[in-house]
């Protein structure tokens, strides 16, 4: 017998028609599809079948006819350059997204799909941050991307604009998780963040194209910002904020939730006490969240990281050692060629103890150090 086929290996046509039938969300597609096996299967299904696994009569008539204009924009779209339309059969659906509940059964993604599988730390705050509030935004996310994570948020004015613009400023990839079409850009002012993000990163929506910016939508965005991500960082916000619609879908799909402190005098810092209050991690840097975020680095960068130690050659080594920070080389000169304990690297580089403990982590990750017993470590590198 050959192998068994994969009834989610369903005709992208099938996909579409599934989705976009009117009262037929995430879950209700999960339903169907388990309940008749394959999305085939549920669009050949006799409309009483239909009715009776519970659907309304609109959802019914919309399934046994689909709207051609729909599936041929939609099809149109992804016909564009770097457009693609992602199944939860396709291979580059993101792995950590397809976990929750209510993962989106169609993904659109503008620019470079294979980023959406790699580690990221979403950043999310206020539309209508303080200078302070946008300066923390900014150093958080140029500290992620130097260290190597992708940092995912809304497009929104405020702290989602200021996270992409950084992190594409720092010289490292961002994420955008859009709630409108994948045509579509809101607010209109950052078009222009759109298509630099789209050339250096992803757009990504579960709205189908010639969405407009509807009110309803942008709360269940939010659910996919923090699926895809490691964990959350809430910059600034409010008590009553789509921010902490973000952290708690964060806290439901089992992901990191982080917050900024800020002046018990500033509105904007409510919200991100509350969140510390109520158990997220209190952040004062980009390494305190690598610290949390540990194990699930390793577990994330364990393949990527063997395969680079594998392939490296002569010519990778000294390129790769010319990426690091300053501070980084410095640690790396001080550490020298034979393991050695943190202490003894803190008193030779004369760095602080908190940096050198979160430099020593991201230097593990990235394959340039490796640990040893006793605590101990060495260069992997030359």
């Amino acid at each position: 017998m050959g192998p068994r086929s994969n009834p989610l290996d369903a005709p992208l046509d099938a996909w579409l028609a599934l989705v976009n039938a009117p009262g037929i969300g995430p879950r209700a597609v999960a339903g169907l599809i388990e309940h008749f096996g394959s999305p085939v299967a549920v669009l050949r299904a006799s409309p009483e079948r239909l009715a009776a696994a519970g659907l309304k009569p609109a959802s019914v008539s919309a399934l046994k006819q689909p709207d051609p204009d729909a599936l041929a924009a939609a099809l149109d779209w992804s016909a564009q350059p770097d457009a693609h339309i992602l199944t939860l059969a396709d291979s580059r659906y993101p792995p950590l997204l397809a976990e929750i509940h209510d993962a989106p059964p169609l993904l659109y993604v503008r620019g470079d799909v294979g980023l959406l599988a790699e580690p990221q730390l979403a950043i999310v705050g206020s539309r209508n941050p303080t200078p302070g509030g946008l300066e923390t935004t900014r150093e958080f996310a140029r500290q992620l991307v130097g260290f190597g994570l992708i940092v995912t948020s809304g497009l929104a004015l405020g702290v989602d604009g200021a996270a992409h613009a950084s992190a594409l400023a720092g010289g490292g990839r961002t994420i955008a998780v859009l709630g409108t079409g994948p045509d579509r850009v809101y607010p209109a002012i950052h078009r222009d963040l759109a298509r630099r993000i789209a050339d250096a990163g992803a757009l990504v929506s579960e709205f189908p194209p010639g969405q407009g910016p509807l009110a309803r939508n942008f709360p269940r965005r939010n659910r996919l910002i923090s699926g895809l991500s490691l964990g959350v960082l809430v910059t600034e916000a409010a008590l009553k904020s789509g921010s902490l619609i973000t952290a708690r879908a964060a806290l439901e799909q089992g992901r990191e939730v982080f917050a900024v402190p800020g002046s018990i005098r500033n509105p904007l810092a409510r919200g991100c006490h509350a969140l510390i209050r109520d158990g997220a991690k209190l952040v004062e840097s980009a390494q305190d969240i690598l610290v949390e975020l540990a194990p699930m680095l390793r577990c994330a960068l364990a393949a990527p990281v063997a395969a680079t130690a594998d392939l490296a050659d002569a010519e990778a080594a000294p390129a790769l050692s010319a990426s690091l920070d300053a501070e980084s080389r410095r640690l790396l000169d001080a550490m020298g060629f034979d393991p050695v304990a943190p202490d003894e690297l803190i008193e030779r580089s004369g760095l602080p103890a908190q940096r050198v403990g979160a430099m020593l982590l991201v230097l593990e990750l990235s394959g340039h150090v490796s640990s040893a017993p006793g605590g101990r470590y060495h260069r992997s590198r030359t």
